[in-house]
């Protein structure tokens, strides 16, 4: 049986007050989703623990039945298209706004959202040429506010973040100020890490604080771009054992494509769309639009080829980062609409297997990830009395409570 494995990316959410103390899956009109709820069986899933507000990529190389992985910055920087060597330490980026060095408080890490395409190689050109190391580094931007960074040699990922928004290795760095990289050892090596990371860290304000980039945003009224924050390094490059039978991942932001890679998946993906009009969601439903496409037209052909289908939404995500509930629940619907439609035609057609979950929650109320779980749903084999896809009515069914490392049975059982 074909087996189509979905993630809508931080999908999961909490009772929203602009909708009425509901959440945005029970909000949203979605006869589609509802139909593979009411033919299918659903329980609710805790990506990683019923403590732990999982990232994206813990939750999903978990999901596909790994212990051992990569971390965010080396996943990133292989589906980014940039080829690691042992011994290269790699670093998941975002440009962010801060007040100035020496207060160091965070105004935004992600700029606002309104970092364009262009503004962003323009200021990695700078980051590029001017910059003085005395290392070897690549810095590459990616989508938006994020980048990879890459320091070529031997180095140690045992450091803390810059980012204080995510947890360092061995502790939590919370709050609202720029963190220096500090090492988590005495080794040589590992101080030298943190100190370069800081050194870029450092020198990338210095540089952009006053590029005409973010004196032209300034004069906007918009954040500047000034500097860089780093946060999940990564150097050794663990075996990892591929995945059995053939499998298509459908994905497009760096994340997902660096762990379809490393699992040893076929990837069908595209160049999301350039940020031109400073306008963060028309260029994300621009994106959605894409990727529904993407994946209708591989399944429409190549469904007899692959065994299995990893198909990835990440715009669901950024509306509960941002907190706009609205917003999320209108993501949600188009994507009933105009994706999950066309896989009900299939479904009842064809003998098919059908996955639908998230990696995490992202509450609106919170503008975070947090630990609560998401609706796991499975199509193909027998259904139970539920009814809707959302997060009160999968508590109610078959599956019940399961944890992410037992997902990669229900893919491939």
């Amino acid at each position: 049986m074909k087996t189509i494995f979905i993630v809508i990316d931080g999908v999961g959410d909490k009772s929203c007050p602009e909708l009425k103390g509901k959440t945005p899956l029970q909000a949203a009109y979605t006869p589609n989703l509802d139909f593979f709820a009411a033919c299918g069986k659903q329980g609710l899933l805790y990506p990683i623990s019923e403590t732990i507000a999982p990232e994206s990529d813990n939750a999903l190389t978990t999901m596909l039945g790994y212990t051992t992985f990569l971390s965010r910055g080396q996943s990133e920087a292989i589906g980014s298209g940039i080829r690691l060597e042992q011994g290269d330490l790699a670093l998941r980026t975002n440009f962010a706004t801060i007040s100035n060095l020496q207060e160091g408080r965070l105004i935004d890490r992600r700029v606002g959202r309104t970092l364009i395409s262009k503004e962003a190689h323009i200021l990695s050109k700078t980051l590029n040429k001017r910059m003085k190391l005395s290392s070897k580094y690549i810095f590459k931007p990616t989508v938006q506010h994020r980048g990879v960074l890459v320091f070529r040699g031997g180095f140690s990922d045992n450091i803390t973040n810059t980012d204080p928004a995510y947890k360092g290795k061995g502790r939590i760095i919370a709050g609202d100020k720029l963190r220096y990289s500090e090492p988590l050892d005495e080794e040589d090596v590992t101080k030298i890490s943190a100190n370069i990371v800081n050194e870029f860290v450092e020198q990338s304000y210095l540089l952009l604080k006053n590029h005409p980039i973010n004196l032209a945003r300034q004069k906007k009224n918009l954040l500047p771009a000034n500097i860089l924050l780093t946060r999940d390094a990564g150097t050794e490059m663990p075996e990892i054992k591929k995945l059995g039978g053939g499998w298509l991942a459908i994905v497009y932001m760096p994340l997902e494509i660096g762990i379809a890679k490393i699992a040893g998946m076929q990837i069908s993906s595209f160049s999301y769309p350039n940020l031109k009009d400073f306008d963060v969601y028309k260029n994300l439903y621009d994106g959605l639009h894409i990727a529904i496409d993407i994946a209708r037209n591989n399944l429409r052909k190549r469904l007899e080829k692959y065994d299995y289908f990893y198909i990835h939404f990440k715009e669901t995500d950024v509306p509960g980062h941002d907190g706009r509930a609205v917003e999320k629940k209108k993501m949600i619907e188009l994507l009933d609409k105009e994706f999950f439609s066309y896989l009900k035609a299939i479904a009842e057609k064809e003998k098919i297997k059908v996955i639908i979950t998230a990696d995490h929650s992202t509450p609106c109320t919170l503008k975070t990830h947090s630990a609560d779980p998401v609706p796991f749903l499975v199509y193909g084999k027998d259904n139970d009395s539920t009814k809707r896809f959302n997060e009160v009515e999968a508590a109610k069914g078959s599956i019940g409570k399961i944890y992410g490392k037992n997902v990669i049975k229900f893919i491939t059982s």
